[in-house]
């Protein structure tokens, strides 16, 4: 008859007999559980990944003038991470007040070129 039950401690190191089936139910239960509050996590960033996207739209609008929008865009096609790094970038600078007037197409290549440099590195030995 105790062949189907399996022993638990508690948190008091008390034992208690369980049937698998309700370990078993308890263990999908904690599971479900574990999924809802990983998927509602996900929906919230995800909610909060495009604010930032549609606020981030609205000031390269306002900041940027229509060739150098058109050059992000291009860019979001291509390199998607380099057009947000260069959004974000730019963003700090207008928050910051350091844009004087839109931003020209010019200084988007100025800024993508600065970006893009990798830092040069020289070993000697001595």
């Amino acid at each position: 008859m105790l062949a189907n039950f399996v022993c638990h401690a508690s948190q008091n190191q008390r034992f208690m007999l369980m049937p698998d089936s309700q370990e078993e139910l308890l263990k999908k239960r904690m599971l479900q559980q574990r999924q809802a509050e990983i998927q509602q996590q996900m929906i919230q960033q995800a909610a909060a990944q495009q604010s930032l996207q549609v606020q981030l739209k609205a000031l390269m609008t306002q900041i940027l003038e229509p060739a150098a929008r058109e050059r992000l865009a291009n860019l979001k096609t291509v390199k998607p991470d380099l057009a947000m790094q260069l959004e974000l970038y730019l963003a700090q600078l207008a928050q910051s007040g350091q844009l004087r007037g839109p931003v020209t197409d010019e200084q988007i290549v100025d800024v993508l070129q600065k970006l893009q440099q990798k830092p040069e590195w020289k070993i000697t030995r001595k």
